[in-house]
């Protein structure tokens, strides 16, 4: 979707800051969002790429406005109403009301070390051959769908070439609106800036993104 977290080329914002040594972690509340989010997503109620589908249909506003955890947090929220596993009226009241709603799965202290180093991989067997081949000049698609994407808004329409094929993959923009994983081909792509964001780039910028092939066309 086009939502306020796809911020390539937009102005205003300003730069980037780096933060020398930056910790990973700025205040307790943070860690608790990112375990909070981490333990509920291990319950498998939802996927990774419903969970992102989440925070990006946050309101703009309510997006830009928010720190980094603080949109994880919404999104979780969002997640927790729509799964049906905690009503307005908990989140309002920040107790339970009622009894805990089942859950497919509950991750125990003892095995989140374990589950965290095997991660969530999402490669698939290959079952037909890829479109694409490196150094393929490719043109990535114009479009505006109203749900989750990988595609980000500045990088369509433009013509960019394959620099590495990653194999097959989950499709996130199928997985996101639960009409499953429909795995396909993963390419690297290399964009130039100029062909990005015009004659006004620096001209000595590339770009690199990783991009499904429902993307691309060959340029």
């Amino acid at each position: 979707m086009n939502g306020a977290q796809d911020l390539g080329g937009q102005m205003g914002f300003g730069p980037i800051e780096i933060e020398e040594n930056e910790p990973n972690f700025h205040a307790k509340w943070e860690e608790r969002a990112f375990a909070l989010t981490l333990a509920m997503g291990m319950t498998s109620s939802w996927n990774i790429d419903t969970s992102r589908h989440a925070r990006e249909t946050l309101h703009p506003v309510d997006y830009l406005s928010s720190s980094y955890y603080e949109i994880w947090t919404k999104g979780l929220e969002k997640l927790l109403l729509n799964a049906g596993l905690v009503s307005a009226e908990e989140l309002k009241a920040g107790a339970a009301l009622g009894p805990a709603a089942p859950v497919k799965r509950i991750a125990k202290a003892e095995d989140v070390a374990t589950i965290l180093a095997k991660g969530g991989p999402a490669d698939r067997p290959q079952t037909q051959p890829a479109r694409f081949k490196v150094g393929d000049k490719v043109r990535t698609k114009r479009m505006h769908p109203e749900g989750h994407t990988r595609l980000p808004r500045y990088a369509r329409d433009c013509i960019g070439v394959i620099e590495a094929v990653h194999g097959v993959h989950v499709f996130p923009d199928s997985n996101a609106a639960g009409k499953g994983e429909a795995p396909t081909w993963l390419y690297n792509v290399t964009f130039r800036g100029t062909d990005v964001w015009g004659e006004d780039s620096d001209p000595t910028l590339t770009l690199q993104i990783d991009l499904w092939e429902p993307y691309l066309d060959l340029a």
